[in-house]
């Protein structure tokens, strides 16, 4: 039988007025969840509740709209949650405020395709080769903490694609294809020599 080391349940953020245009947005202060997003998030809680999730930490982003997110998930699980800076979503740099078609007709003279646009590194921003090294060692570190244990991470969609990238052994240059919706769940099981997604982007109806 497989020895499992840790399973961790990723928790996107609830929507921000950002959310619908599928902006890129790296700020920590702003801008914070709207209304939208609390009730997704309360949904979401509903789901993690019902089925009885148990954790033995919470790890949060600590930007606002994760933090936002975080208090209404720990309050209905009646557990504290950890701000950890490491989590922080990728910094977009002068993408920042943009959207996928905004970027794509902006570098279409100097770049062939998207995969090859996101390969690339922000002016002022950070490498996706880069930003997947330092989550993948924030997770490792995390794993390592909680051995045999149940984690729940809330944090960025950008983070979220990163950990299931490391995970399936994805192509940096893809892993923005990965689509994670706002309050959303993905799990993924980390055994000592691979892992194993178990769901991804799952919203409860």
């Amino acid at each position: 039988m497989f020895n499992r080391k840790c399973k961790i349940t990723f928790i996107s953020h609830g929507s921000t007025i950002y959310s619908e245009d599928n902006k890129f947005y790296d700020k920590a202060d702003y801008p914070p969840l709207n209304d939208n997003g609390y009730k997704e998030i309360k949904k979401i809680t509903d789901f993690i509740k019902k089925r009885g999730l148990k954790t033995n930490k919470i790890y949060v982003s600590s930007a606002l709209r994760c933090v936002q997110s975080a208090e209404i998930i720990s309050e209905a699980l009646k557990q504290d949650f950890e701000i950890v800076e490491t989590l922080e979503n990728r910094e977009w740099g002068v993408w920042s405020g943009m959207t996928y078609d905004e970027l794509e007709k902006k570098y279409k003279n100097e770049y062939q395709t998207l995969n090859d646009i996101f390969a690339s590194k922000p002016e002022n921003g950070e490498d996706v080769v880069c930003f997947n090294e330092r989550i993948n060692k924030a997770l490792s570190q995390f794993i390592s903490d909680n051995i045999r244990g149940r984690v729940i991470i809330i944090t960025h969609p950008a983070v979220i694609q990163a950990a299931i990238a490391n995970a399936l052994e994805i192509s940096s240059k893809n892993q923005f294809k990965l689509y994670i919706r706002p309050a959303s769940a993905t799990q993924i099981s980390y055994f000592t020599d691979w892992a194993s997604l178990v769901y991804s982007d799952h919203v409860p109806n």
